[in-house]
């Protein structure tokens, strides 16, 4: 009796996830020794975990330590893992389903696909050895909207989001039972993505600034004339309204300029059906994925001071492309069944990373830069050396960096606060896991800080020092098991030395406030 009750307090702790209506039927589950049962609600079962709905509320207990008794009991000797996943149709399409395979390779598993109908399919996993089926992976493919959806109607276990969740749908989770979905391990990245200005290849207009685009965007710039391409007025395409690529380009572009999105829009229902339409619209720009702009022209994005940059792989990874736009895989606080727990962790490998950049999107793999690899950076830092305070701190930063390499995991800051923006609290975790398993050993590790040009020098030469270090302390707290004995981690700041945008915007000075990472 005590260890049945032990092992029902022990489980509260770990929650599992939903399960068919067939498996939601009153179930009993008893004791070894007989003297404790409890009865309620088969809500989920992930293989080792019960989870009910009882007259106490819901619980979870541990099944080695009960038997389980009526009709929707699951079998315990042929347990097939059910996973269902909800959401995004860029990550669902090719992403995931390139994933799956890859990983069912790796595990000894053969992963058969079932078309079901073009928004629905699922994998079977079977165990290629004794041929038993071990795991159903469904799919449901439409927009980050219906994923949310899905998860807070109990109908998937993971959402791909192609934005941050929305703080109403944070607290409808929670009142849902599913946890703090804004908690570092209800949400992961998958991989990199970017929303990307283009136009058709006959359009005169190489760059825009994001000032521009948003005036676009909310109907306040209405001429090509104005950017200096022919006298006709702008067509704007993005894809339908509850895709997260285009929720995102109005969290980015039009909240911070506290500006609607303008009425007359054509939607796409697809990335390729929205390229296709710009690549033949000799008037139009949409925003579109990185990974997807087909036969249109990507434009740069610019600023009055001449700064330019362009989306590229390293460039988004690095996050210097302002318009990076992470794809994100939001998990409730359930406890996933051992197979899917064994898929997620085998998305964040080496031989995952692979798989991502072959299906066309940016990968979280960490590359070491040298500085004659590093396009115009130095060249921005040189133009901006204002005085001989400037041309030092230029001259101190040369000698620094010179014989270091940079890595491309960066880390940078919500707009207005403190905290690591996604991108940045992904990395945090990443860097730390490659710090335990000794990818640094005998080397040096310098988190430096850079700050925007606005205020006094000495003002942003500390707010980068003070950057720099509360990155590096997030870093080593990740790290637990980490030897840090092995490798020598610093600290070091250039404030303003190397701007990365112009500072006479939101958008720039945000891109300029980072933190890098170099390695010697």
């Amino acid at each position: 009796m005590r260890y049945f009750c032990a092992a029902v307090l022990a489980a509260l702790f770990f929650v599992l996830g939903p399960v068919s209506g067939a498996l939601a039927q009153d179930i009993t589950l008893r004791s070894r020794d007989g003297g404790v049962e409890l009865t309620g609600t088969l809500l989920g079962f992930d293989g080792e975990f019960y989870r009910l709905r009882t007259q106490y509320g819901e619980l979870t207990v541990d099944g080695s330590g009960v038997f389980c008794e009526g009709v929707g009991c699951p079998s315990l000797t042929d347990y097939v893992a059910d996973l269902s996943i909800s959401g995004s149709a860029t990550i669902g399409t090719v992403l995931m389903p390139a994933l799956i395979e890859s990983f069912a390779l790796r595990t000894g598993l053969s992963a058969v696909r079932e078309d079901l109908d073009p928004a629905l399919f699922q994998y079977k996993l079977t165990d290629t050895k004794s041929g038993k089926l071990v795991g159903r992976f469904a799919f449901r493919v439409s927009n980050t909207d219906e994923g949310f959806a899905d998860l807070l109607g109990d109908d998937a276990d993971i959402v791909m989001a192609l934005r941050e969740i929305r703080r109403s749908e944070v607290a409808l989770a929670r009142e849902a039972g599913l946890g703090d979905l804004l908690h570092p391990n209800r949400s992961r990245v998958l991989a990199l993505d970017a929303m990307v200005p283009i136009v058709a290849p006959i359009n005169p207009v190489d760059a825009i600034s994001p000032t521009d685009l948003s005036r676009i965007l909310s109907g306040n710039l209405v001429n090509w004339r104005e950017l200096g391409g022919p006298d006709a007025p702008v067509t704007v395409h993005l894809r339908d309204a509850g895709s997260g690529l285009s929720q995102g380009v109005e969290d980015r572009l039009l909240t911070p300029a506290r500006s609607e999105l303008r009425a007359e829009v054509i939607r796409h229902s697809t990335n390729a059906e929205l390229a296709t339409a710009i690549a033949r619209d000799p008037f139009g720009i949409g925003l579109a994925s990185f990974s997807e702009i087909g036969n249109a022209k990507p434009l740069g994005l610019t600023g009055p001071c001449g700064f330019q940059l362009r989306a590229a792989r390293r460039s988004i990874k690095t996050e210097d492309f302002p318009l990076t736009a992470p794809m994100f895989l939001y998990l409730p606080a359930r406890r996933l069944p051992a197979l899917a727990r064994e898929f997620l962790t085998f998305t964040r490998s080496p031989p995952a990373q692979i798989v991502i950049r072959r299906a066309g999107f940016v990968d979280q793999a960490p590359e070491e830069v040298p500085v004659d690899l590093q396009g115009n950076r130095f060249t921005n830092a040189i133009l901006v050396a204002e005085g001989e305070g400037g041309l030092d701190e230029l001259r101190r930063m040369t000698r620094t960096l010179s014989e270091m390499r940079r890595l491309t995991t960066s880390f940078r800051f919500e707009a207005g606060s403190s905290r690591l923006d996604a991108q940045s609290r992904s990395n945090v975790q990443q860097l730390a896991r490659s710090l335990e398993s000794g990818a640094y050993d005998g080397r040096k590790l310098v988190f430096v800080g850079f700050s925007d040009g606005q205020g006094p020098a000495q003002s942003n030469m500390a707010i980068a020092r003070k950057r720099a270090e509360t990155v590096r302390r997030a870093v080593l707290e990740a790290a637990e098991t980490a030897d840090t004995n092995q490798v020598e981690i610093l600290t070091e700041a250039f404030g303003e030395a190397m701007p990365m945008a112009c500072d006479n915007s939101a958008w720039g000075r945000q891109v300029n406030r980072r933190v890098e990472v170099w390695l010697k």
